[in-house]
């Protein structure tokens, strides 16, 4: 191990402890205070929750846990949404979990928390797997309500999701711990089952105070929509329960009793460790993405070992394809290569610039795992597609266009992990957000962007200046170090995986010692949905 692989080990250590120090605070919710008052209730934490209903032995991977960052701060903020969720066991069964969380302004929701939880649904859907809700939430965040209430995107597509993922025989269970008010009241109602806390959960379309303005009416919480009012008068509710335990150990009895689910028939056979140290991952790049390496080394830190085999190995060299298995799992890899290297022609090529070849080489190699009924990981480290006349010339736009046509329609789960960089369309070629993974994590030095920060602050540098020119305005040297350094500072901070974490672009910034871990338990979901449909790629020019 050299002195750049010691330099670059501490750098991604100091990356991800930072991202750690960031989920700590997140983890905290709406602070000591508020879950103070819910200890004082009787009331578990809603990572407590979590933590009580899932098996032990098994992996919870978190989803959304930066959702909100950095946002919402005129209303004090809305750590991770206001509802923790991501993907565990309940029972032996691989579940979907969502969970609001009391003490981020009473569970209400933020746009950034129906976007989080419509994101969990599309989960389910494209996994067939059941879900748990566990209620706990005031409903709408009422000075955001014009931006969470009445578009397709917002808080009424989740009862539309409830309605579609019953009719696609998809279980899920409702445990009522808490309020669950207006809108919000259908959710469980909509689940298959519905379970409550006797004293603390309640449902109803409008609480005590708007009954009295509305209607005039003096009713408590428990009178109006209570567990023992929807259990024994309503017969809304189907359980009722003393305990968030027991009723949280009733879920994991109902969760135990669901038939076998059918299976996609990914090919998996028994796991062999990795042929380098998962820890040696951590040396391999740089955290600010500034040098080239060998991707190669860093599959070697997933992949299981001896079964990667690199498909056109000497053909269209800055993407690196080839089968390989995670943990057992049959895997297509899709990655951008780093390193600077010679064409066929003894040309030099930028590492992670997609050029004609590559381009070529990955489309196809996408349709064969297409074909193969294999799924496909694409590890993301791209600067973009090769420009220049010589690149139009030979058709670039055209060699891209068809490795995005094949990304598009690919039937088989993608996952997508960046691990550096994901600039302009190269994030789209490299299976970005827009193009539907089934999973998208990030590593802590990951940066989104259409382009590099330096590029892009001297264009709008450049439009700036201009502009102010144009008014007659004298631009000296200094003025303009000014306004670049304004620029980039604000660019730069857009770029980063928190940022992108906070809007839901990834799913979760990971520590790249997990990469395998996330990977295998992505395809373990998604093998659990039979309905793979016939690919086609449709019209694109040769």
């Amino acid at each position: 191990m050299d002195i750049q692989f010691n330099k670059n080990e501490d750098e991604q250590k100091l990356a991800w402890g930072k991202v750690k120090k960031q989920l700590e605070k997140i983890y905290e919710g709406g602070g000591a205070k508020a879950a103070s008052k819910q200890k004082e209730k009787n009331k578990l934490l809603a990572r407590e929750r979590i933590a009580y209903l899932c098996d032990d032995d098994k992996p919870f991977i978190e989803i959304g846990a930066f959702a909100g960052f950095g946002m919402y701060e005129e209303y004090g903020g809305c750590p991770a949404g206001g509802t923790v969720s991501g993907i565990g066991y309940v029972s032996g069964r691989q579940c979907v979990i969502v969970a609001n969380d009391q003490t981020v302004k009473a569970g209400a929701w933020f746009p950034i928390t129906g976007k989080k939880n419509l994101r969990m649904q599309e989960i389910a859907m494209e996994n067939h797997l059941p879900v748990i809700y566990i209620v706990d939430s005031a409903g709408v965040f009422l000075p955001m309500q014009d931006e969470i209430f009445p578009d397709k995107e917002h808080f009424g597509r989740i009862f539309r999701n409830n309605a579609k993922m019953s009719a696609m025989g998809i279980t899920q269970i409702a445990a009522v711990t808490g309020a669950c008010v207006a809108g919000g009241a259908y959710l469980p109602i909509m689940s298959d089952e519905t379970l409550m806390v006797e004293g603390a959960g309640s449902i109803f379309l409008a609480g005590p105070y708007l009954v009295k303005a509305a209607i005039g009416e003096d009713a408590d919480a428990e009178t109006l929509g209570g567990a023992a009012t929807h259990n024994e008068l309503s017969g809304i509710a189907d359980y009722k329960f003393k305990t968030e335990q027991e009723c949280l150990d009733r879920v994991k009895s109902i969760i135990s009793k669901l038939g076998k689910p059918a299976n996609a028939g990914f090919n998996r056979i028994a796991a062999v460790a990795a042929s380098k140290k998962i820890d040696e991952i951590y040396g391999i790049l740089a955290a600010d993405n500034s040098k080239p390496y060998d991707v190669l080394e860093v599959i070697k830190c997933i992949v299981d070992a001896n079964s990667f085999d690199e498909f056109k190995q000497d053909y269209g060299r800055t993407i690196v394809c080839g089968y390989a298995r995670v943990d057992g799992w049959a895997v297509g890899i899709v990655a951008n290569q780093r390193l600077v290297l010679k064409n066929k022609k003894g040309e030099m090529q930028l590492g992670g610039v997609i050029y004609n070849d590559s381009a070529d080489k990955a489309a196809r190699f996408i349709m064969n795992c297409n074909q193969k009924k294999i799924p496909l990981v694409f590890l993301q480290d791209v600067t973009g597609f090769m420009v220049g006349s010589r690149s139009e010339h030979s058709g670039i736009i055209k060699d891209g266009a068809k490795l995005v046509n094949a990304v598009a329609n690919s039937v088989v789960p993608k996952i997508t992990i960046i691990t550096g960089n994901s600039y302009g369309a190269g994030n789209y070629a490299m299976c970005g957000k827009a193009y539907d993974p089934r999973f998208i994590y990030a590593w802590p030095g990951a940066k989104i962007a259409v382009m590099g920060g330096e590029q892009a602050a001297k264009t709008m540098l450049q439009i700036q200046v201009g502009a102010m020119k144009t008014k007659g305005q004298e631009v000296t040297a200094e003025e303009e170090k000014i306004i670049l350094d304004k620029i980039t500072d604000k660019y730069l901070s857009q770029t980063k995986a928190q940022y992108a974490a906070a809007r839901l672009w990834v799913d979760a910034i990971i520590d790249p010692a997990e990469t395998r871990k996330v990977i295998s338990e992505g395809i373990a979901a998604a093998d659990h949905n039979p309905d793979i449909a016939e690919f086609k790629v449709g019209v694109f020019q040769v």
